[in-house]
């Protein structure tokens, strides 16, 4: 007897029984074509309806797409495949939604951004310029933003490393869950609250707006985003590792630093890049201890101060349509330094990740 009888003698068929879960299916481009439909459909009915704001049309568009999915997969498959159709759908609307804000916002920032962005821009400050002619540049403010950035990052991230080797290694009891609760607090602190605290602070040892001080409110507001970041990547550290170090007489000391802190390095340093991205463009601070300046300062300790975020507000605020250019390319200014410190922490991340092997 044959292989292939055999083969068919140890599995009879099964008559009746489909091979699949439903014996009809939806051709493979059908959720591009629902979208082609929907959107034709919102277009149409907006227009009819007189409705001038596209946001309506794609709102219409998104509802009927979900709505057409379903049906249409109910009525050709089945009703478990329309569930999971319709789902499909919601995640997909979902994510557009959410993305087409911020498309929205880069094309225009860079559209008006590069109106006045070239390099005498990048060089020049706005000293002898006054803000509603062309001219001047934002060298200033990017030199303030780099040191009171600088200055709260050295500030905040041994402080806040070290509270969040505390917590997940030494931290228990009263202590433990105290400095947690004030972490959680000072997590949903306005950055207006921060300028205040330090202000007042200003006021009565009779200090002068500088650099430091702006830094100092910017440093409260990224200690917490650190410490919290730092803790959950040594808590996804394996307890193996500490053990096996503990095991072989390491002092506990040296396994959290030779041990605990490099296996979370990655983490670590991407929790950092971001928090120095959330305070890059924080401008109350700025505004209430930094004070703003024309001229070029680069003595963070002495002086008023100007950053990218304070400049965008106080070129926006004179009006005219050369303040408003420098604002524009100020924003992109900004926006492209928040971007390279993701790409940074996104490298990084990727860079020390623990290798896996077979």
């Amino acid at each position: 007897m044959s292989h292939a009888a055999i083969q068919d003698r140890k599995t009879p068929p099964r008559p009746g029984r489909p091979s699949s879960l439903s014996s009809r299916a939806l051709p493979r481009g059908s959720q591009p074509l629902f979208a082609v439909v929907a959107t034709a459909l919102g277009v149409g009915i907006g227009m009819v309806a007189g409705w001038e704001s596209k946001v309506q049309w794609g709102l219409i568009s998104a509802l009927l797409f979900v709505v057409i999915s379903y049906v249409v997969t109910s009525a050709v498959e089945n009703r478990r495949q329309a569930k999971d159709r319709l789902a499909t759908s919601i995640v997909w609307v979902c994510f557009i939604l959410a993305v087409i804000p911020l498309f929205s916002l880069i094309w225009v920032t860079v559209s008006r951004g590069v109106k006045a962005l070239d390099g005498y821009f990048l060089s020049h400050s706005m000293a002898g310029v006054p803000g509603f002619e062309p001219g001047g540049g934002i060298y200033h403010a990017i030199i303030g933003t780099l040191e009171q950035v600088g200055l709260a990052t050295v500030i905040s991230v041994p402080i806040g490393l070290l509270t969040a080797i505390y917590l997940v290694e030494y931290g228990k009891g009263t202590l433990a869950k105290a400095v947690t609760f004030f972490v959680d607090v000072m997590t949903g602190i306005p950055s207006i609250v921060a300028g205040l605290f330090l202000l007042s602070i200003m006021l009565m040892f009779d200090l002068q707006p500088s650099g430091l001080m702006g830094a100092l409110a910017l440093a409260i507001l990224m200690l917490p985003v650190v410490v919290r970041s730092t803790e959950e990547m040594l808590k996804l550290v394996p307890n193996e590792l500490r053990e096996a170090s503990l095991a072989l007489g390491v002092p506990k000391y040296r396994t959290i630093l030779k041990v605990v802190i490099p296996t979370a390095l990655g983490g670590i340093t991407t929790g950092v890049m971001l928090a120095i991205a959330r305070i890059a463009g924080e401008t109350a601070p700025i505004m209430l201890l930094v004070f703003g300046a024309q001229l070029i300062n680069s003595n963070p300790f002495e002086g008023a101060q100007s950053s990218l975020p304070y400049y965008i507000w106080e070129q926006y605020r004179v009006g005219s349509e050369a303040s408003y250019d420098r604002a524009w390319a100020a924003a992109l200014v900004l926006i492209a330094f928040v971007m390279i410190l993701n790409l940074v922490a996104r490298g990084i991340a990727r860079w020390k990740a623990p290798k896996t092997g077979r």
